[in-house]
């Protein structure tokens, strides 16, 4: 991890995390300093007596220290709105499938 100069990053910069603390797989990197996190859940319908499963995609701030790609593991944590989209900063790699 090296050093990094942004403001929004929350071990080098001034930005407070709260709330609470999601993991999911990135699967988008490609807009700028912004990651997609996705995490499956299941909701039970009554009606039907089943389980469905659904996913849930986040979008969340990527430090340049951090720098997460497509396909790793990562802890998010919420903070203050950041943009019109983005109210989580990623905060750790828990597993990443890069060599």
């Amino acid at each position: 991890m090296l050093e990094c100069k942004d403001e929004k990053c929350p071990i080098h910069g001034g930005l407070k995390t709260h709330g609470s603390e999601v993991e999911g797989i990135v699967v988008s990197d490609k807009a700028a300093k912004t990651v997609i996190i996705e995490r499956p859940y299941t909701t039970f319908l009554k009606k039907y007596e089943r389980s469905l499963r659904r996913n849930s995609r986040i979008a969340a701030h990527n430090p340049e220290c951090i720098n997460a790609k497509a396909g790793d593991l990562v802890l998010i944590a919420g903070s203050r709105r950041l943009s019109k989209s983005k109210s989580f900063v990623v905060t750790r790699i828990i597993k990443s499938d890069r060599k």
